[in-house]
């Protein structure tokens, strides 16, 4: 899964299968209670068919008085509660000139309450044995997550409800000012000091057009942030902090009737109000090509093949998710196998459909070895691409790339901390929070002519963003783009 999505990167092709029938077991128990050699051969993968059912995580939904949704799903062979909090905002809601705020928040929302004093929520949970303290935000939620021992639940749930409630009795201008170059601070390190750390910029502002919620990225930008007031911090606050506006997931060891009714004795006095629509998806299509030339002081030159493709669950996007795992997941994948085994001209290749609210992205991305360049990776990508449009994946990929993704998926659910996330995303997205199976039988129905016609209709050879960078002593690190050429029509 993901967002995303929890995925491991292993080489797990014939093991899954085993792994998953004690899973379902206790699914159902839990409930009642160098090129020095050829790449190394890999077995068939065995049929998805023969798979075990898949785990069901039988979550009980309850909506408060006051709109708050809480999802529970039990499970006594564990000594610890996963507490999930999903607030329904990310980047996509933010105004224009209001870029960052929702990632602003994700800091700003640990620093205090009206009952919490500044810099102690890490420590209430630590002190109890608390761990996986942290949030995280991107374009369509941003969510807070703990586990903690069984007996320290009430604990949690009274830090996140304060903050749900009475942030704002606490936060003043010097918290906002502190957080603020706390954010600023992290773009600096991740992206404007980071090697290619802007190029991802760069191409949304290309895939996407400026009026479109995912044009810009969630980091925010230092000119947004640096002209927000403390007013405008508390307005958004106002506007998404909202119980109606927020799930909360606990998943782990406890009795749902006894949970329900602290949720109720925290959550519930706390006032709701009304919502803005909530956003629907967007149907974009990149007319023509446009490539970006970036200048980099890197050592490595590398290409970037970006698409506009389906949102999150809406058909095709399972299929997509396949075709990159046929073309990068293991040694013997397409494109690693050109790139990095046989022409020797790349030292990784990676793929990915990243699945999104409004819609999702697709990308290739090569980085080179020395002394190539990122043509030269662009030119056996699309070599590779054109004979995948025309006949699909073999039926062993196919195999493997759906037992690759089930192992990913199961693995998914093994701590509580990851079955609160799910149940969160689930609900987010599809509004059915007990969606695993149904997630699962996404890609296990999946075919070798509806993954070929995936790659067709949404990853043609024009209508997409090629960005290519090449090495500049002097340029910034994080990339700078020298040159824009857009076309149209062309072959699909």
């Amino acid at each position: 899964m993901k967002i995303a999505r929890f995925r491991r990167v292993k080489a797990l092709v014939t093991a899954t299968l085993a792994l998953a029938a004690p899973l379902v077991a206790w699914s159902a128990a839990s409930h009642a209670q160098g090129k020095s050699g050829p790449p190394p051969a890999v077995a068939p993968a065995p049929s998805v068919a023969a798979a075990s059912p898949a785990p069901s995580l039988n979550a009980k939904k309850v909506v408060l008085d006051n709109g708050l949704t809480v999802l529970l799903h039990e499970d006594h062979r564990v000594s610890t509660v996963s507490v999930n909090v999903f607030y329904h905002v990310g980047s996509k809601d933010e105004a224009p000139g209001k870029n960052g705020f929702a990632h602003l928040f994700e800091h700003v929302m640990f620093q205090g309450s009206k009952h919490v004093a500044e810099d102690t929520f890490f420590r209430h949970l630590e002190e109890v044995g608390g761990s996986g303290i942290n949030g995280t935000t991107n374009t369509d939620r941003t969510n807070y997550f703990e586990t903690v021992p069984a007996t320290r639940l009430e604990l949690a749930l009274w830090l996140e409800s304060d903050r749900m409630g009475f942030l704002l009795d606490h936060v003043d201008q010097k918290t906002f000012d502190s957080q603020r170059e706390v954010v600023k601070n992290e773009r600096r390190q991740n992206y404007e000091n980071a090697p290619y750390g802007l190029v991802g910029q760069a191409v949304r502002t290309e895939l996407f057009p400026a009026t479109h919620p995912y044009h810009l990225l969630t980091i925010g930008s230092p000119k947004d942030l640096d002209a927000a007031t403390l007013d405008d911090v508390k307005a958004f606050f106002r506007t998404h902090y909202l119980p109606n506006n927020a799930t909360l997931a606990l998943a782990g060891d406890f009795e749902e009737s006894k949970a329900l009714e602290l949720v109720k004795k925290y959550f519930g006095p706390i006032v709701s109000r009304p919502l803005p629509a909530r956003k629907t998806p967007i149907v974009t299509k990149h007319e023509g090509t446009t490539k970006i030339e970036v200048a980099a002081d890197v050592e490595l030159a590398r290409a970037y093949v970006t698409w506009p493709t389906p949102q999150f669950f809406a058909p095709g996007d399972a299929d997509l998710d396949l075709v990159a795992r046929a073309l990068t997941s293991g040694k013997t994948s397409r494109l690693y196998k050109r790139l990095v085994y046989d022409l020797q001209i790349a030292q990784g290749v990676f793929a990915s459909q990243a699945s999104m609210e409004l819609g999702s992205v697709f990308e290739i991305v090569a980085t080179a070895k020395p002394g190539h360049g990122a043509d030269e990776l662009l030119k056996v990508i699309d070599e590779e691409l054109v004979k995948f449009r025309e006949q699909g994946p073999t039926k062993e990929e196919l195999a493997r790339a759906k037992v690759s993704t089930r192992a990913d998926n199961i693995f998914a659910i093994e701590r509580v901390g990851g079955r609160a996330n799910l149940l969160n995303t689930y609900f987010h997205y599809t509004g059915d929070a007990d969606y695993f199976a149904k997630d699962l039988a996404r890609s296990e129905v999946a075919t070798e002519e509806s993954v070929k016609k995936a790659a067709r209709d949404f990853l043609p050879a024009n209508g997409r963003v090629v960005t290519l960078v090449t090495q500049k002593k002097g340029a910034p690190i994080a990339g700078e783009v020298t040159n824009v050429t857009r076309t149209s029509g062309g072959a699909k």
